[in-house]
Parts: C-alpha cells; structure tokens; sequence
C-alpha cells in the first residue's frame, strides 16, 4: 500500500458544554484505521484540544492558537460538526451541561462512522 493509499487513523470526537456553573467534556472510545475500529474504550485527545479550568472553555489548535468559543460549546475530530450542531440544538433548554454533552455525543455516534457511544465524561465545575 503507498502512502497516498493509507486510509489514515480517525481517533476522535470530543464536545466541552459550558452552562451555567458547570463544566462538562465527554469523549468517545473509538479509535479507527480506515474502515476498521482499532478500540473502542479508548480514553483520548488529539493535536487539538479542549481545555478548561471549570469556568472558562477553550480549543487549543497544534499551532498553538488558543480560541474560545461561540456558545460556550467546542467540538472536535471526526464528528465533532455533529456533536455541536446537536448541542447547539439543545442549549438555550432546561438540560445540564452533561446531558447536552451525552445528547450531543449520542447523536454524532449515530451519524459519524468515527464516533461511538462508549464516553468518558469529565465534569468541572468552578
């Protein structure tokens, strides 16, 4: 197989939510080479990275740019547009920070081939 024909790792997709007092990242477990699922409990970030301190929410790129985002909501990797469009969806409504991050995460493991719904969830809190 040459280089050009290596279908490439797809390892994650993770969301942070920040609403009200709360703090809430989530990830899920698959990682992927190609069309086939390596693990699927893995416990990962990646060259992009969602940071926090308990009250304010951030992406930090490999580049070194460090962002804040719109609606105190940031997702990355492979269905991360599905996780925050999902979370998107659902701020502005009566759910915790962690049920919009499961809800969102739910969602992209049913649309994203390189999502699955074994999540690792971390909730700060300030």
């Amino acid at each position: 197989m040459s280089k050009g024909e290596f279908p490439g790792w797809h390892g994650t997709t993770i969301i942070g939510v920040r609403k009200d007092a709360e703090v809430v990242i989530a990830g899920d477990g698959q990682v992927s080479l190609g069309q086939t699922v390596i693990k699927g409990s893995a416990r990962k970030l990646e060259a992009m990275l969602i940071v926090t301190d308990g009250s304010v929410l951030l992406v930090s790129t490999g580049a070194g740019v460090v962002l804040e985002p719109e609606h105190g909501i940031a997702a990355i990797g492979s269905g991360g547009n599905y996780a925050l469009a999902a979370a998107r969806a659902v701020i502005d409504g009566p759910d915790s920070a962690e049920a919009i991050a499961r809800k969102a995460m739910g969602i992209a493991a049913d649309i994203c081939v390189y999502t699955n719904g074994h999540l690792t969830v971390e909730r700060i809190s300030d």
